[in-house]
């Protein structure tokens, strides 16, 4: 049985008891709910892969609760601790090489020298990693390559009695995955646009590259062709729908627009629980035809949710 902890100083610490003896739990972020596990428990961390029907080859974001926890399990290049100084708490993982003594097991980082870090800054997440006092992994609390989870009830509606607990935040405000990036190695790269637009990384950096990477073998979560997949089929910029298709409108007033104002941060916001609202309202072997969102700030990463939700499975 999965408990549903409240977000009050008794259910943090009944979470991060939880945590302590190995188990699962959920927890939420800025972003999305992620699916908490002693970092440094080598079978608390093969729970994760084992509930969420994850493969093996796409390594974990570990979470933090300040940046000396950060910095005890990576090497930090002054670009990493400019965009450290700038960017956290938030939506930013940074990909960064791993200290041999970090004591992380190697499932966390698929076997590879680099470890994805963040200090989120929702104050659920962070009192929960302050009082359980590690660091803590936190993929996206839903089975592997389904819909993110952005409310409480979307966990429990995937992973039930799979894990010990849900600890209910409410509503993730960000609502697609942190913005992942790889430094130390030329310019900035990124890895996934994310709640942290483009825009303003490159500001900060320069321009950033991208590109150079095999989904098949993933170096940062998220980045395998198909994922964030409901059971339907989904059809992109799709002005209107096709006769029986559920549309998902943007600009647009109706029951699964992401955001009547064309408000990218509303759409971000709403894009996973309007994706599973829809899901449920087509039937068998449908599809869902989704409008066109514009390229630019937030909709860079909400468009790649949708073209990964929208690939060949």
């Amino acid at each position: 049985m999965t408990e549903t902890l409240p977000a009050t100083p008794e259910g943090i610490s009944r979470a991060a008891a939880l945590l302590r003896t190995g188990a699962l739990v959920a927890f939420p972020t800025e972003t999305v709910y992620g699916l908490g596990a002693d970092a440094r428990n080598p079978g608390a961390v093969a729970g994760v892969f084992a509930a969420k029907g994850r493969p093996a080859q796409n390594p974990l974001i570990v979470h933090v609760a300040d940046r000396a926890m950060a910095e005890a399990l990576a090497v930090f290049d002054p670009d990493a601790l400019r965009l450290a100084r700038t960017f956290w708490p938030g939506p930013l993982t940074l990909v960064l090489p791993l200290r041999p003594d970090a004591g992380l097991p190697p499932a966390v980082t698929a076997g590879g020298p680099k470890v994805a870090l963040r200090l989120p800054a929702h104050p659920v997440a962070q009192a929960l990693l302050r009082e359980f006092g590690g660091p803590l992994v936190g993929p996206s609390a839903n089975p592997s390559g389904r819909v993110s989870p952005t409310r409480a009830a979307h966990v429990t509606d995937g992973l039930a009695g799979r894990i010990a607990a849900v600890l209910d935040g409410g509503d993730c405000n960000v609502g697609v995955e942190s913005t992942i990036l790889a430094t130390g190695e030329g310019p900035v790269r990124l890895l996934r646009p994310g709640g942290i637009v483009a825009e303003r990384i490159a500001a900060l950096t320069g321009p950033l590259a991208t590109g150079g990477t095999d989904p098949a073998k993933p170096v940062a979560p998220g980045q395998f062709a198909s994922h964030y997949a409901p059971a339907a089929r989904v059809r992109l910029n799709a002005a209107a729908p096709r006769p029986g298709e559920t549309h998902i409108g943007f600009g647009t007033a109706g029951p699964f627009s992401l955001s009547a104002t064309a408000n990218l941060e509303e759409a971000a916001a709403r894009l996973f629980h309007v994706l599973r609202l829809a899901d449920a309202a087509t039937p068998a072997g449908g599809c869902i035809a989704v409008a066109p969102i514009p390229e630019t700030g937030l909709g860079a990463a909400i468009n790649d949710r949708l073209r990964r939700a929208a690939a060949p499975r």
